[in-house]
């Protein structure tokens, strides 16, 4: 199992010295988000300021864009990582696309295989020499000539994994991509009543075998060296579970566990900017379906415990000041 951690920073000076020391501590994979700052410049900081570890969006909003911007963005970091680059895509929810970002929302799961066909048919033409005729429903890309084309990437194709929630884009994810972002509002109980035998579905479509399709966990994890460490920890944690349980798109995961009712009280709160209050309502025995809950030598085990065997690649920010701790944990991850 690889075991990854973020940059979620907007201050771009401190990526190559935060990149420099991840790679130090050894951590496979550097994540990036589309948060507060773009994805994609932070990896290109650490893509020049690094040697082996990979380098991954998790996630990039495809929607927000179209295929032949993601292709030749991915290009570049693919070819200036010398080959280390490896794009994670998500749709976003629908108010986001059409309020933030003003484009088009329409059949999220569907638009996303094109989307995602409609790049690899970018990158066919760029590295195979393959005319380019992508005509889908979403997305037309039929125009390509020597002035257009990239040369300066040896490496190929990056892979292209897809964050994913409900059955029917893990079903894409498992048709079209090399690997699935597995939400990190997830429960065991979701996972495997739900992911996993939507992957399964997916690859069958596409006649795949699980062993060439990459799944990436981002596990939520409460711990602490000591009392302050450990509230901010808590704090910080429910306070994400009940903003991702606000969303609607999002109420199945609850409904698995009879707390539907839940997410129409977060959404109200959201609703009134009361972010603070509704981290109050995720109770622990919800927090202990979404997190690992543990002191800090004992987070490799349980984590181990919850997701060995099940997944291929793990990204997990260990909440303790302590380098001798989460090197200790990395170390007993991969055991």
């Amino acid at each position: 199992m690889k075991i990854d951690a973020g940059i979620m920073t907007a201050d771009l000076a401190t990526v190559p010295e935060a990149a420099r020391a991840l790679e130090e501590q050894g951590f496979d994979g550097l994540i990036t988000a589309e948060m507060a700052t773009d994805p994609f410049f932070p990896l290109l900081l650490a893509a020049e300021h690094t040697e082996r570890i990979e380098l991954m969006t998790s996630i990039a909003v495809a929607f927000a864009r179209n295929p032949m911007i993601v292709a030749g963005l991915s290009n570049d970091l693919q070819a200036f990582s010398n080959g280390r680059f490896i794009l994670g895509l998500g749709s976003q929810i629908k108010p986001h696309i059409t309020k933030r970002f003003s484009q088009p929302w329409s059949h999220p799961a569907p638009r996303m295989r094109e989307f995602i066909l409609a790049m690899r048919a970018i990158w066919d033409c760029w590295y195979k020499g393959e005319k380019l005729a992508f005509r889908g429903d979403f997305y037309t890309h039929t125009l390509m000539t020597p002035m257009f084309t990239p040369t300066n990437n040896p490496n190929g194709a990056p892979r292209v994994v897809l964050a994913a929630v409900g059955p029917k884009m893990t079903e894409v994810a498992g048709e079209v991509a090399d690997g699935m972002l597995v939400h990190a509002f997830s429960t065991p109980k979701y996972f495997e009543e739900v992911t996993l035998p939507a992957i399964e579905r997916g690859l069958a479509t596409a006649g795949r075998k699980r062993e060439n399709f990459e799944i990436c966990y981002p596990a939520f994890v409460v711990s602490g060296s000591d009392e302050k460490e450990w509230e901010a920890s808590r704090t910080s944690v429910t306070r994400q579970i009940a903003f991702y349980g606000s969303t609607p798109a999002y109420k199945g995961v609850l409904d698995a566990h009879g707390w539907g009712e839940l997410q129409s009280e977060l959404n109200a709160l959201s609703k009134q900017g009361q972010w603070e209050e509704m981290g109050t309502l995720i109770t622990d025995e919800i927090l202990e379906q979404f997190a690992v809950v543990a002191e800090p030598h004992r987070v490799a085990g349980e984590l181990k415990k919850r997701f060995a065997g099940r997944i291929d690649r793990l990204f997990c920010t260990f909440p303790f000041a302590d380098k001798e701790d989460r090197r200790a944990s990395i170390e007993e991850l991969r055991a």
